[in-house]
């Protein structure tokens, strides 16, 4: 009975002994699975980004490789011809031509002088003192508005007659001076050259109209009731200036604003080329 009793306890005593040991073999195992199966994770993810690095460099190669041949196979695009001087001619006045039409149409609108900020004609500098002194009384105000509105609207009346004037200038620009033109960096070399060989000529033929107009408009005789009243002021240097010669010069002087304008545009702007010559001649730039 003893001897099955002790054999009894001796078999409990192994098995208690075993089972930790079992189950922390066990753990181990477990801990062992895992970081195996971590480590064989890690170096699948390592061989992807290897092999997507490789696909795209050797992607990068291939578009390097053909973008090569192609610009080999491709020939280079032979730079522009020199500009000729039939070419410089012709571009030239066309440009002048397409500004010169517009500047006139422009110019001779109702309003066409007296709501354009760029070449408004204001009341005669001469005046500006007068405008001080009886400006002041009443009525004055709307005569000094109605005139200056008549200056502008003689201007307006006038301007149709340049165009005819410009447009045989044209044909005194020769080859070499349009050569020089076009190669210009100036915006408005064209409207200034044209400028020293018409302006005279524009202010001989638009004075009669001028003067005319002045008439017609009123503007002789608001002017005419201006100066009657500040010099009948005691003490007061009279007044006495030609409307005529003021109102012509700055009638030229705003034709040539539009056209030096409507030049700056086709000189600047790939819009404003309208036409074959001119975007060879000005596109070059």
């Amino acid at each position: 009975m003893f001897t099955r009793l002790a054999s009894a306890l001796l078999v409990a005593g192994l098995l208690a002994t075993a089972a930790p040991a079992a189950h922390a073999q066990t753990t181990a195992a477990k801990k062992a699975a895992a970081a195996k199966a971590a480590a064989a994770k890690t170096a699948a993810a390592k061989k992807a980004a290897a092999d997507k690095a490789a696909a795209a460099a050797k992607a990068a190669a291939a578009t390097k490789a053909a973008a090569a041949k192609a610009a080999a196979a491709t020939p280079a695009t032979p730079p522009p011809a020199p500009l000729t001087e039939s070419q410089a001619s012709a571009g030239i006045k066309e440009a002048l031509n397409k500004g010169i039409v517009k500047a006139v149409e422009f110019a001779s609108e109702p309003d066409g002088f007296n709501l354009n900020d760029d070449i408004h004609i204001p009341v005669p500098p001469d005046l500006e003192v007068v405008k001080s002194t009886v400006g002041r009384l009443p009525g004055m105000t709307t005569v000094f508005t109605q005139f200056e509105t008549q200056l502008n609207r003689a201007a307006e009346a006038a301007a149709p007659k340049a165009k005819d004037i410009f447009l045989n200038a044209l044909a005194n620009i020769s080859i070499t001076d349009a050569l020089s033109l076009v190669t210009s960096s100036s915006t408005d070399a064209a409207t200034q050259f044209l400028r020293k060989s018409t302006q005279a000529q524009l202010i001989s033929a638009f004075h009669p109209d001028i003067e005319a107009a002045i008439d017609q408009v009123g503007a002789g005789r608001a002017y005419a009731t201006i100066t009657d009243k500040y010099n009948k002021i005691p003490l007061m240097t009279p007044v006495n200036m030609s409307l005529a010669d003021y109102t012509t010069q700055k009638a030229v002087d705003g034709l040539f604003i539009l056209l030096a304008n409507e030049e700056a545009k086709i000189r600047k702007n790939p819009a404003a080329r309208t036409s074959d010559i001119l975007k060879s001649v000005f596109g070059r730039k």
